[in-house]
């Protein structure tokens, strides 16, 4: 447990906030909790009336999945939009097992959607029911899709970045290594937000974030092990599932990625870009000191969380080529 070891201490402006959640008493996910957790939180008719209200509109549309089996696509841009622009590929986080792909839409704002890009969100399959390959693979077809109706989303194809935070992260860094093994849809750029990489559990961080914080150690356990039944820390896991895994990122597009400090996912966030760096690939780092997993959408108004939200803007303007603001 991680009171038996050694960590680093949660930001003062965070701890009250997981103390608020230590007192509701020990998180256990069960599989009976899933249904809910798969739900969109709000109405989409309230969700579109949102949306409206920032000069966004929304539709969606059915593509085929892996195998060919039908998953949709939602597709978010500025009302009246015309001409080609950047597209995001966004990928949800939820470990494999829940989220919604129009979920938490709030956590675009500040860096994404004040930019005059086309955001699409995939539906993927969910794990247990839908295991490893379903959701990476769901995720390529998506991105495949993507890049062939460049022309009717308005989307410039040499323009087109895949984004995803903690399990979408993973996904998205999945999604990558698919997309520059089978040569094709060429990306942009890749945004990695608390990535949730490798399924083996031998790193410090989940020993140390074990009990403790947001998605601790025990759910990564579960995620890993719906996702990947009885291979999870076994040799029979592909790069695709766990990039971790991955023996050569050469040829990966610029890439954003962080984490914080007493997060579980920290150490293998930091081996990853290390590994980018190996490959010669442009990498940028942030480990934000004192955060735990997903600080900046639950505790947004503290000090690190403006910092880390202000670094990912920075890094998006500066990759879509947009001058920096002096004002």
């Amino acid at each position: 447990m991680s009171d038996l070891i050694a960590r680093p201490p949660f930001d003062p402006e965070l701890a009250p906030f997981l103390a608020a959640l230590a007192a509701r008493g020990p998180f256990v996910l069960t599989p009976e909790m899933l249904p809910r957790m798969r739900q969109l939180d709000i109405p989409l008719k309230t969700l579109d009336e949102r949306l409206r209200q920032r000069g966004l509109e929304r539709r969606s549309t059915t593509v085929p999945g892996h195998l060919g089996d039908p998953i949709e696509l939602a597709v978010i841009q500025r009302i009246g939009r015309t001409g080609p622009t950047t597209g995001v590929y966004t990928i949800h986080g939820g470990g494999m097992m829940f989220g919604h792909h129009l979920g938490n839409l709030d956590s675009y704002d500040d860096w994404l959607l004040d930019h005059d890009v086309v955001l699409v969100s995939v539906d993927y399959r969910l794990a247990p029911e839908h295991p490893d390959p379903y959701p990476v693979e769901d995720c390529f077809a998506g991105l495949v899709w993507v890049a062939e109706h460049t022309d009717e989303l308005g989307i410039d194809p040499d323009r087109i970045v895949i984004a995803g935070q903690s399990a979408g992260a993973g996904l998205a860094a999945g999604t990558a290594l698919l997309a520059r093994d089978r040569g094709g849809p060429a990306l942009l750029g890749q945004i990695l937000v608390s990535p949730m990489l490798d399924d083996r559990d031998r790193t410090v961080s989940t020993q140390q974030i074990d009990g403790v914080g947001v998605a601790d150690r025990q759910m990564t356990r579960s995620g890993w092990t719906a996702y990947l039944g009885d291979r999870r820390a076994t040799d029979d896991v592909s790069e695709y599932a766990a990039p971790a895994r991955a023996t050569s990122l050469t040829g990966l597009p610029r890439t954003y990625i962080d984490c914080g400090s007493a997060e579980v996912f920290r150490d293998e966030t930091v081996a990853y870009a290390s590994a980018l760096w190996a490959a010669g690939v442009e990498a940028e780092l942030h480990v934000w000191p004192g955060a735990f997993h997903g600080f900046t959408s639950m505790v947004p108004e503290a000090a690190v969380s403006r910092r880390a939200t202000a670094a990912l803007a920075d890094w998006t303007r500066r990759l879509l080529g947009e001058p920096v603001s002096r004002t």
